[in-house]
Parts: C-alpha cells; structure tokens; sequence
C-alpha cells in the first residue's frame, strides 16, 4: 500500500516501510513454500504500480494474476484490516498486462537467437567450453556473412553451412569439429520440443512496452504466464537472465532517481544459478552491481537465501524473510546465514524467529532514507488491495481485451529474410551454377562427341573413296588384262588360221600381217 510516497509493507512494533528512492538497491523475498511469499510479492508490486513504477514479475504457479482484480471482502480481511488499522482500505486491481510465450493466454514473447548471444545460449544449451567455442565461431561468421540469427532454423542452418565450410574457415576463425557441430545441433532438437521455436523469433520484444503507465498515472504490472514455463526451467531462467541483461544493455543512466523506472522480480530465483558456470555468474554479479544506477530494481525471490550465491546476494539490500524450516545441518546452517543478514533486534533472536514465523509473518529489513540497512522487525505482512488468489477467468479475458495493440504488434509471427533464407539461397544458386557447369559439360560431351562423329565418318569417307578408287583401278586393270587376253586369243587364231593357210613357211609372214594389226607384243 502506498501510503506518504513509500510503501507500506508491513507493522511489527514499527511499520515498515519500502522507500522508493532505496528501492532499487534490489532485495530479497525469502521462505519455505506456504509461508506468504506470493502476498508479499503482490503487497509490494501494487506498492510500486500505485506510485508510477511498472513491473515485470513471472506467474510459475497462476495466483499471480490476482493483480488485475480487486480483493474480495471477508471476515477475515476484515479482521487483519482492524489489526492493521487501515481505515482507508480500498479493494483494487492493478493495471496489468499478460504476456505468454506460446501466445495461448497472452500477449506472445518472443527473442532473437542473436539477441539471446552466445554465452546465453550456451547456458541454455548445456553446451561445454568446446562446444560454446564453436557456437561462438558460428555467431561470428554470422556477423561478418551479414546473416541473421533470428530463429532455431537460422542457427541450425548456419551450424550446418559452417561446418560443411570448416576448412575454409580454420585458419580465420578456429577449428570447427563436426562431433561439436552435432552435439549442438542435438541439444537444439530438446529446446525446439520445449518450446523453443515459439520463443525465438519476431517481431522480438521491445523491453520499451513494459515501461508504461495507464492513463492515471499507475504503472502496468507486467505479468509472464510461466505455469507452463516453469517445466522447462532453463528456458524460464535464461528468458529472464536476457532480459536483466538486455535492460543493463540499453537503459541509459539515471543516478539516484526518486523512485526506480522499473523494478524486476525473478521467482524461482534458484533455477538461475544452478549448476552455472563461472563467466555467466561473473555477468550477473556485474549486472546486479550496476543496473541500480539506471533506475531498475531486482527482487529474487526464492525458498531460502542460500538458494543465491554470495556475490549477488550481498547486493539485495531490501530483505523480507519469511520462515524457514530448519530439519537438517545445512538446513540450520541457512537458517543461521539469514538470521546474521539483517541488523539485530534486541527484542528477539532472529535465528529463532525465522523458524517460530507464522504464514503472513516475516522479518522485514529495509533501507532507511541515509541508505542503511533498518533494524529488523518481526512484521505481519499487509494484506493486498488485489485479489490474493488467481483472477477469474472473466478478469483474466478482460485485461487480454485490453492488449488489443500489443496483440497486433506481436500476435502475428513474421519470418522475414534471415540467415536460413540467404543459406538456402546460396545453396539454390550453387545448384543452379552446378547445373549450368553440368550442362555446359555435357554440351561440351556432345560437341567433342559430334566432333569424333565427323572425324570418324570424314575418315571413313575417305577409306571408302580410297577403297573404290583401288576397286576401280582393279577393275580397271582386269579388264585391260581381259583385253589383251582377247587380242591374245586373236592373235593365236589368226596365226593358226594363216599357218593352216600358207603353211610354215607363211607363218613369218602371217607374224608380220598380225604385229601390224595387234601391235608388237607376242
């Protein structure tokens, strides 16, 4: 409840209250399950929607969406307002927005493959220091091809195009295995059959629209549709570590503002730093550090402070401690680390407290106007104006009523031109080359064949000529013989005939009479 220009969040012997311009040095909301950490949330979130801030904070279990409607009256409400004294009490929703990433029940969500970058994308891939090696040799020649990673076919296509080309790009940018190109492109099969390919591509979200009031001043509760999500948590946690980045990225400096720009709580927080390497933890440290001087406050919420690395949480200055449960040695051991962050009380033992709080009850810690952590205070947590349990399904198609701009900026999936298209392109033009280079060869095939053809049939023109030519002087030269064969014969009958005539001794005679007919030869 905002109350003087600070929220009011809770009333132990002190009231406690959350000061908007201490808001965005973070914080932490902190519980076993059942212990009210969802009406905490939701105290402090229509907190900050009252005075102008809008927020973003995921729905992993439905109740959230009890923001956009306003509380219902009861007995007991109404006792919890007399302890409270709140005379004022008004039930309101906030102005809210839903957003899913499949789309079904609100406005979809969608990222780039470049955006998300490659060390994201490792982590979400569960890839190794090899692996995330040629992921980030893929995302390079992307960049210097001038290709687009816009969705899961964009980066597999390119993974495929790369490694089909490893040579040509070893001594340029690295050595790319193709066992690491198909561990890659295997994990990429699991995140496509998560949802995936509805998550990556555009039109991408623009962190811009959740920067926005509604026509009265209030600031728009931003809520992700995560019940579905959260089954996939590496795609949940991921999706919210780009967007701490990205809002690190591209918010400019604002100092110390009166009150942040925007305030970011991150359920389920321990699914973030599972299991996560040291670079990535490094970014979120660094991130965590800094976005405070852009006016963005972040909330982790999660079951027990240990469940952040000391890094980050030695930045979340703003703390509501709701109860632990203490069976084992490590468990006491947490119980023990919570109690010692905050500023002690000597009203009580915050060790003990933490294991005797009831639901609704915590011990809240903020930061006072010089910056300093306040005394603890055992509080009851303040009832919420909204609604504590899930809205109905009335309010719920009410506020997706309202989306009506943002569906028409984001409910239509667009497939523009990206890497997948320029490499199919490609692919299409080196065909279409190799088949003109293949027709071009067989032309080429039957012009030399036609060529042999000509040769071969000039030749066998020619032998034939040569073989009749020999054939007609053959002939020729039988029938000459066959002539002189014939005067032969004449001649002997000539010479018997004037041999019978004249005798012997007119044969002389008769030789001479026949050399001057049939010539010299005999």
């Amino acid at each position: 409840m905002l109350q003087n220009g600070k929220i009011w969040m809770a009333q132990g012997d002190n009231p406690c209250y959350l000061l908007l311009n201490q808001a965005n040095r973070h914080g932490l909301i902190a519980g076993a399950s059942g212990t009210g950490k969802t009406v905490t949330l939701k105290v402090m979130a229509e907190g900050f929607s009252q005075a102008g801030v809008p927020v973003f904070m995921a729905d992993v279990k439905g109740d959230v969406t009890g923001m956009c409607q306003a509380g219902v009256d009861s007995e007991s409400m109404q006792k919890r307002r007399a302890k409270f004294g709140l005379e004022n009490f008004t039930y309101q929703g906030c102005p809210t927005r839903i957003w899913d990433m499949t789309g079904e029940d609100g406005v979809p969500v969608r990222v780039t493959i470049s955006d998300m970058g490659p060390m994201l994308l490792s982590r979400l891939l569960g890839l190794t220091k090899v692996q995330e090696g040629v992921l980030n040799i893929v995302f390079r020649i992307a960049d210097d091809k001038q290709m687009l990673l816009i969705d899961l076919k964009d980066l597999r296509s390119m993974l495929t195009y790369v490694s089909e080309h490893a040579k040509e790009y070893t001594t340029t940018y690295g050595n790319v295995s193709s066992q690491s190109v198909g561990a890659i492109l295997r994990a990429l099969i699991a995140i496509e059959d998560q949802g995936g390919d509805l998550f990556f591509g555009e039109p991408a979200l623009e962190l811009s629209d959740w920067f926005a009031c509604d026509a009265n001043g209030r600031g728009y509760v931003n809520i992700l549709n995560a019940a579905r999500l959260i089954k996939h948590p590496q795609i949940y946690a991921m999706f919210l570590l780009w967007m701490l980045s990205d809002l690190f990225e591209k918010l400019p400096e604002v100092g110390d503002a009166d009150k942040p720009k925007f305030v970011f709580f991150f359920d389920e927080a321990h699914l973030l730093f599972n299991d996560m390497p040291n670079e990535l933890l490094s970014k979120i440290v660094q991130v965590v550090k800094l976005i405070r001087s852009k006016g963005v406050g972040v909330y982790f919420i999660t079951q027990s402070p240990s469940d952040i690395p000391d890094e980050v949480l030695a930045q979340l200055s703003n703390r509501v401690q709701h109860g632990l449960r203490a069976y084992t040695p490590a468990e006491q051991k947490a119980v023990k680390a919570a109690a010692q962050a905050f500023r002690a009380n000597p009203s009580f033992k915050s060790e003990d407290a933490i294991l005797e709080l009831g639901t609704g009850e915590a011990l809240v810690s903020f930061l006072d106007e010089d910056g300093r952590p306040s005394i603890v205070e055992n509080a009851k947590i303040l009832p919420p104006q909204c609604l504590m349990a899930a809205a109905s399904d009335e309010a719920k198609a009410a506020v997706l009523q309202s989306q009506t701009a943002l569906m028409e900026k984001y409910g239509t999936a667009i497939d523009r031109e990206s890497a997948y298209e320029k490499i199919l392109n490609e692919q299409e033009q080196n065909a279409a080359a190799a088949e003109l280079e293949r027709q071009r060869a067989e032309l080429e095939a039957q012009k030399a064949e036609f060529a042999k053809q000509q040769k071969a049939a000039q030749k066998a023109a020619e032998k034939e000529a040569e073989r009749q030519r020999k054939a007609a002087e053959k002939e020729a030269e039988r029938q000459l013989k066959a002539a002189e064969r014939e005067r032969q014969k004449q001649r002997d009958a000539m010479t018997r005939m004037a041999t019978n005539i004249l005798g012997s001794a007119g044969r002389t005679a008769a030789n001479q009479i026949i050399r001057g007919l049939f010539g010299t030869r005999r």
